[in-house]
């Protein structure tokens, strides 16, 4: 199987899906990366697991309404392989709405705001004050920014280092066509996270779309004044 080329940048945020394993969470990232129906086999080679492994949590993904099943045609004796394909999320209403919201939102904060990025940047902190309120976690201040980046839904990966990889979007179509006010929100909702957590030292820079699969979020020390 041949995945799909990564653009620069995240990719979109899900819909709301049941708790998968990694090994299902895997199988259904393969499931995506391809048009079409494939078959076990397919993904078990490109995953390396074995075909009866694979099945059943290719099964899994059909009992969670994240895949479909039919079966080959015919091609002589012997009953036809099962046939997988990962469902399209976008049939989901409530987020196309969301989607669409955010994207006329931009437009409109771009279109009659004297400075869009700073009118951006505080509608985020606000919003992020709001959520972040709801989860405190163990930890310094980074690692109650990252709790709450998995609850603003952006899937965030970050090793020792003072960046963060943001995999995912929960409003990309607006980031990729308003970028400069946008992302700003999403700066702001890092600064009102770390409004809740009472932390005044860390500045977040945002860098959108920097590598294939991710923008990079930093949390740098504030300059002595």
């Amino acid at each position: 199987m041949n995945n799909k080329a990564h653009a620069k940048g995240p990719a979109p945020t899900p819909t709301a899906a049941p708790a998968l394993s990694a090994a299902q969470q895997a199988a259904l990232e393969q499931l995506r990366g391809v048009s079409g129906p494939v078959r076990v086999v397919d993904v078990a080679t490109a995953l390396g697991l074995h075909a009866n492994t694979v099945r059943e949590h290719l099964d899994a993904l059909v009992d969670a309404g994240l895949a479909q099943r039919t079966r080959a045609e015919s091609s002589g004796r012997g009953r036809p392989a099962w046939l997988y394909e990962a469902v399209v999320a976008d049939a989901d209403a409530t987020l196309r709405a969301y989607a669409g919201m955010a994207v006329a939102l931009a437009g409109h904060l771009k279109a009659t705001s004297d400075d869009p990025a700073a009118a951006a940047r505080e509608l985020g902190r606000t919003w992020g004050r709001d959520i972040a309120k709801k989860r405190t976690v163990q930890g310094d201040s980074r690692a109650q920014v990252i709790a709450h980046l998995t609850d603003f839904g952006f899937a965030p990966q970050s090793d020792d280092t003072a960046t963060i990889a943001l995999t995912r979007c929960p409003l990309l179509d607006a980031a990729r066509q308003y970028p400069d006010v946008t992302c700003q929100i999403h700066v702001g909702l890092v600064q009102g996270s770390l409004d809740v957590v009472g932390d005044t030292n860390l500045n977040p820079v945002l860098t959108p779309f920097a590598k294939p699969g991710c923008c990079l979020l930093r949390l740098d020390e504030q300059a002595d004044e």
